[in-house]
């Protein structure tokens, strides 16, 4: 048997395969966690890219804010923050304003935000965490080129410095992570957020893994950050085990764009053919902490099974669907995917978390996808247009007897952190 190990919560999913099938398993290339990755921080923050230091922006009095992720980001903040603080020794602590960029996500507890910062952070430092629903916290900067209204919080505009942090990865319609994602949709108002992702956008074929040039969507990210102006950026690469392998910090542009090429050299994986079945995760915790978040591992599966398949997403969802935002009240009210679609693609259409939905229901009308989750009812899973899956191996087990034992199968142990593509496929849409 072929043992093979998900990324499944905070203590991974074993299965156990077949010798005899056919299985390619897909995975980033692996690096190593920097030997001094506090250093490397220190160093990249010492000579930054196309950008002066820190330490030379910053004056006694300023008010810095330092934008960090939320519970969904597994950004190692221990390693971070010291470094970034050290670098503002002149600025007393009443004057660091530390904000959550929660976008549309539900605020962070105080026990979530002591697991991200460290309790002595929580402790020592204002914390603002950010409401998209409240008009009144924000202020509206100007207008991208695609007509976004861009409002960003206000109590970030009144910074005099402004640092973004976080982690590069691919993402599944902006392109990568990372950059302006911080303020926008990180720091923005609802209505920004969901003009950036409406429908149009969503469907548009360049709205996809590791593309940004020609992305409506990252390119309106980015014209919404720069009316955020000036920035500093601080973000990295992990690896699998949520070690630093790289740091970028300075210019906005600049400083993620070397990012993305990094991480796009060792996480996005060419591969043969489209497969009949693909078995994936949600990069386990904290990633795979809900349904809504667990589109992005079906995503990255879709894009190397053949129409017609079926998906296997292993996502452990302790949070559930979740029950805030719109994203379940869209599924539970459709009875299937192409009518989900229709009400999405509606004009004037606007309700918030309805870009999970429309991915969502596009992946399943390209393929069945089978959801193994011990936190989820089998009455949820179906009525999220998925299938229950309480076994892998007895799912796979069973899809083998439809496509016969010759199926070809592919496996991405990490989920999203790996995203396959076939080569003449790589710009073509869901």
């Amino acid at each position: 048997m072929k043992k093979i190990r998900l990324a499944y919560g905070r203590s991974n999913l074993d299965i156990s395969l077949p010798d005899a099938l056919k299985i390619e398993v897909v995975e980033p290339q692996y690096r190593a966690g920097l030997k001094d990755q506090k250093g490397a921080i220190a160093a990249a923050l010492q000579k930054p890219i196309a950008s002066p230091p820190i330490a030379a922006l910053v004056k006694p009095g300023h008010r810095v804010g330092i934008v960090f992720s939320d519970i969904t980001r597994a950004t190692p903040y221990n390693l971070i923050l010291p470094a970034i603080l050290d670098q503002l020794k002149a600025v007393a602590d009443k004057q660091i304003i530390l904000f959550n960029a929660t976008g549309t996500h539900r605020s962070n507890t105080r026990e979530e935000l002591c697991q991200i910062l460290g309790q002595d952070v929580v402790k020592r430092f204002k914390i603002i965490q950010n409401d998209a629903a409240d008009a009144d916290s924000h202020t509206l900067l100007g207008v991208t080129a695609r007509g976004n209204r861009v409002s960003i919080l206000k109590s970030f505009m009144e910074c005099d410095i402004r640092i973004l942090t976080g982690f590069i990865e691919p993402h599944f319609f902006a392109g990568f992570s990372g950059g302006g994602k911080a303020v926008m949709p990180g720091l923005a108002l609802l209505e920004t957020v969901m003009s950036n992702h409406n429908a149009q956008n969503i469907d548009h074929c360049q709205a996809r893994w590791g593309v940004t040039n020609g992305n409506p969507i990252w390119e309106d990210v980015m014209d919404a950050a720069k009316l955020c102006l000036p920035l500093f950026l601080l973000n990295v690469a992990l690896n699998r085990d949520k070690e630093i392998t790289g740091v970028f910090a300075g210019d906005l542009e600049k400083a993620h764009e070397q990012g993305c090429a990094f991480v796009k050299d060792l996480s996005m994986c060419p591969v043969p053919e489209l497969f009949d079945i693909v078995i994936t995760s949600n990069s386990g915790y904290p990633l795979d902490l809900n349904l809504y978040q667990a589109v992005k591992g079906m995503s990255a599966a879709a894009q190397v099974v053949r129409q017609g398949g079926s998906i296997i997403i292993a996502s452990e969802c302790w949070d559930g669907i979740p029950e805030h935002g719109e994203y379940g009240r869209l599924l539970l009210e459709a009875d299937n995917p192409d009518g989900l679609l229709e009400k999405i693609r509606q004009p004037g259409f606007t309700i918030q978390d309805s870009w999970q939905a429309q991915i969502h229901a596009l992946i399943c009308k390209k393929a069945d996808v089978f959801l193994y989750s011990h936190n989820l009812t089998d009455e949820q899973i179906c009525n999220a247009f998925l299938k229950v899956c309480r076994s892998v191996e007895d799912t796979l087990a069973e899809l083998l007897k439809r496509y016969g034992p010759e199926a070809s199968i592919c496996i991405l142990p990490e989920g999203p952190l790996t995203i396959p593509y076939v080569h003449e496929n790589l710009k073509e849409n869901l």
